[in-house]
C-alpha cells in the first residue's frame, strides 16, 4: 500500500486536521456516504466498479484492486479480503465501505468462487473499534445512540488514523448493508451453515427500526441445528437489539442462557448478549451457566464466530475476554507478549 499523505486527493483529511468544519464536506466528492449512495445495484459490473471515486478515499486504489479481483473469481480470495480486512483492522475503514456495494452482489450468488470470502468481510467496515472491544458497555455496541453523539458531527466515533470521520464510514457501509437487507437475508437459509452464520454477522448492523431483521434472525433460530450458526443468530439479535431497543427479546435472551437444554454455545452466547442488552448485575444462575458451559476448548472453539474473533486477544480466547471484562473487570488484563516464552 502506497503512503497516503503524499496523494493530493487526501485534501479533505489534511484540511479536517488543520481545523476544516466537517459539515462543509457533507455529501461531496469526500463524503463516502454520499459515493456509496450513488454506486448503483449491480456490482458484478466493471463499469461500475471503474466509475467510483476509488481515489478520493485513503488506499482506494488498493480496495479497488482487491474488489476486482474478487468480481473476477480470480484465486487465491485470501490476498483481497485480506487487503479490506486489514483496512478496517487498521482503522482506515473509508475504501472498505466503498467496497461494501460490490461485495453483496458476490455474497448473494450461490455461484460465485468467492461468495463466502466476500460475506465475511463486506460488514467490517459497518462496525467501529471493534477489534479487542469486550466489556459490557462496549461489546455489540454500533454506537448509533442520539444520546451518545459528541459536538462537531463527528459523533463519538472520532477520525481514523488517516483523519478521515469515522462514523462517514460507518454509516455508508451499514446504508448499503441495510438497502440491500432482502437480498442477505435468504442467506440465512443457505445450506452452509459458515454462510448462514456469515449472514447472521452482516445483518446484525443493518439499520432495523422495525425488527425486520430481528424477528428474521429468531425465526431462523427457532429451526436451526448447527450449534455454532444458533450462537451466531443469537448474537445478531442482541447486537441489533442492542442498536434498536426492543424489551420482549431481551427477555427472549435472558430465556435462553436459563434453558438447560440449549446447547452449550447458545447459552453462552445468550448469556454475554443478555449482559451487553441490560445494566442489571448478572444474577448466580447467569454465572453458573457461565461457569458449567464455558470450558477452555469451548472457549477456543466459539472464536469461530467473527464476534468472538474480534474480541479476542494474543493469548486469550474471545469468550473468556468477554467473561473476564463484563463479569471481572477489577482483573488485569493477562500479560499478551507474543514473543514471551512460556515457562
Amino acid at each position: 500500500m502506497r503512503d497516503w499523505r503524499t496523494d493530493p486527493t487526501f485534501a479533505m483529511c489534511r484540511a479536517l486536521v488543520d481545523g476544516a468544519d466537517l459539515a462543509s464536506f457533507a455529501g461531496g466528492a469526500f463524503d463516502v456516504r454520499a459515493v456509496v449512495a450513488g454506486i448503483q445495484p449491480g456490482g458484478h459490473s466493471t463499469l461500475l466498479l471503474d466509475a467510483v471515486p476509488w481515489g478520493n478515499f485513503p488506499y482506494g486504489d488498493d480496495a479497488r484492486e482487491a474488489v476486482r479481483l474478487l468480481c473476477a473469481g480470480e484465486d487465491p480470495a485470501s490476498h483481497a479480503t485480506g487487503v479490506l480486512g486489514g483496512l478496517c483492522a487498521n482503522d482506515s475503514r473509508a475504501a472498505a465501505a466503498l467496497a461494501v456495494p460490490f461485495l453483496i452482489p458476490i455474497a448473494t450468488d450461490g455461484h460465485h468462487p468467492h461468495r463466502a470470502a466476500a460475506l465475511a468481510i463486506l460488514s467490517g467496515p459497518a462496525r467501529a473499534r471493534h477489534f479487542g472491544v469486550a466489556s459490557r458497555d462496549e461489546f455489540l455496541l454500533h454506537r448509533n445512540d442520539p444520546r451518545r453523539h459528541a459536538p462537531g458531527d463527528y459523533d463519538d466515533y472520532g477520525v481514523e488514523v488517516t483523519g478521515y470521520p469515522t462514523g462517514w464510514s460507518v454509516a455508508a457501509a451499514r446504508a448499503a448493508i441495510t438497502a440491500e437487507t432482502p437480498v442477505l437475508l435468504p442467506l440465512l437459509n443457505d445450506f452452509d451453515p459458515t454462510i448462514r452464520r456469515d449472514a447472521a454477522f452482516a445483518l446484525a448492523t443493518a439499520v432495523d427500526p422495525d425488527h425486520t431483521v430481528r424477528t428474521a434472525l429468531a425465526t431462523r433460530f427457532a429451526t436451526e441445528h448447527d450449534a455454532m450458526v444458533r450462537a451466531a443468530l443469537l448474537l445478531a439479535a442482541a447486537e441489533t437489539t442492542r442498536a434498536h431497543a426492543h424489551p420482549p427479546a431481551v427477555g427472549w435472551v435472558r430465556e435462553r442462557w436459563q434453558d438447560r437444554t440449549e446447547t452449550p454455545e447458545v447459552r453462552l452466547a445468550a448469556a454475554i448478549g443478555w449482559l451487553c442488552l441490560t445494566d442489571e448485575p448478572a444474577p448466580e444462575d447467569l454465572h453458573q451457566a457461565i461457569d458449567t458451559c464455558a470450558t477452555d476448548e469451548r472457549a477456543h472453539a466459539m472464536d469461530a464466530l467473527p464476534w468472538m474473533y474480534a474480541a479476542a486477544g494474543t493469548r486469550e480466547p474471545g469468550l473468556r475476554r468477554c467473561i473476564r471484562r463484563m463479569l471481572h473487570p477489577e482483573e488485569p488484563e493477562p500479560y499478551d507478549d507474543p514473543w514471551a516464552f512460556s515457562l
